[in-house]
């Protein structure tokens, strides 16, 4: 028997999103509050990153919205519980998605054990309820490789928990700890820059993710994807190398085909445009 696809194909069926007869929830002129770590300060960072992908992937629907980032590098659910009040709720935005549990696990002894994780999580949501805040759960994506590390196996009763309790409360699930397994294992590509913080390909999983939970279909992320790969600078390899979506497959396939990364190919390139430019200059 074939382990792995029968674990993908289980993944990539935990991530169904819940179906809301009403369309997409998000309505125009709401405000959307972005509660997490540092890959939701990330996300919200630049035009590339998740929070703002899924802003405009709300826009590409005539949806416009107002994002509140609230996202801190290092964070627990804690930390998130000790600053709703002041970094989201005093903000009033209609909806909140919560990225929480990565550093909860990842911290190890520093951590959050997951019987007083799950209290934070609980007091957040009641809270959030209590202002009329509506939420989107997010499950908490992987901490490095492979699946099996005893990292992830730990994590993987925080998301078993965040499952459960969108499902108690009828609350929207991006379930984004199975779309990343199942994108890892169907494109055979790289999601992060460091084995946790996500890279231009992780932030489009993120933000699909998410505008599942929020109600958009397969045709309106697929009108979603075409705007964002008309943004040209989606993509930053650097401060001057800014590249969109639909350039970035361009040189990705180049790459391939000179069996390097991306990365080595932009360095080649500005190398050689170097030297050209030295050869070029006047001799004194």
């Amino acid at each position: 028997m074939r382990i792995l696809p029968l674990l993908v194909t289980s993944l990539a069926l935990a991530f169904c999103p819940l179906l809301h007869a009403g369309g997409i929830l998000v309505k125009n002129g709401e405000s959307i509050a972005f509660l997490g770590d540092s890959i939701t300060a990330g996300g919200a960072a630049n035009s590339g990153g998740y929070v703002r992908l899924v802003a405009s992937g709300l826009a590409a629907q005539g949806i416009d919205v107002t994002v509140i980032p609230a996202g801190i590098s290092g964070n627990k659910s804690d930390q998130m519980l000790a600053r709703l009040d002041n970094d989201v709720l005093s903000k009033k935005p209609a909806w909140m998605t919560l990225s929480c549990g990565v550093n909860d696990v990842w911290h190890g002894p520093k951590g959050i054990p997951l019987e007083a994780y799950k209290k934070n999580i609980t007091d957040i949501l009641d809270r959030c309820r209590q202002a009329g805040v509506k939420v989107v759960i997010l499950t908490s994506t992987q901490i490095k490789l492979p699946l099996t590390s005893p990292e992830n196996v730990k994590l993987a009763d925080y998301n078993a928990f965040l499952r459960d309790i969108a499902k108690a409360r009828n609350l929207p699930l991006a379930d984004l700890s199975a779309a990343m397994a199942a994108d890892q294992a169907a494109n055979q590509r790289v999601l992060t820059v460091d084995g946790v913080h996500m890279n231009l390909y992780g932030n489009l999983m993120m933000a699909k993710g998410v505008l599942s939970a929020f109600g958009l279909d397969d045709r309106q992320l697929a009108t979603a994807y075409a705007k964002w790969s008309e943004v040209p600078d989606l993509f930053q390899a650097n401060p001057r190398i800014k590249l969109s979506l639909k350039e970035l497959t361009v040189l990705e396939a180049y790459a391939t085909g000179q069996n390097k990364s991306v990365d080595t190919i932009i360095n080649d390139l500005a190398s050689a445009a170097v030297n050209a430019a030295i050869k070029a200059a006047p001799a004194k």
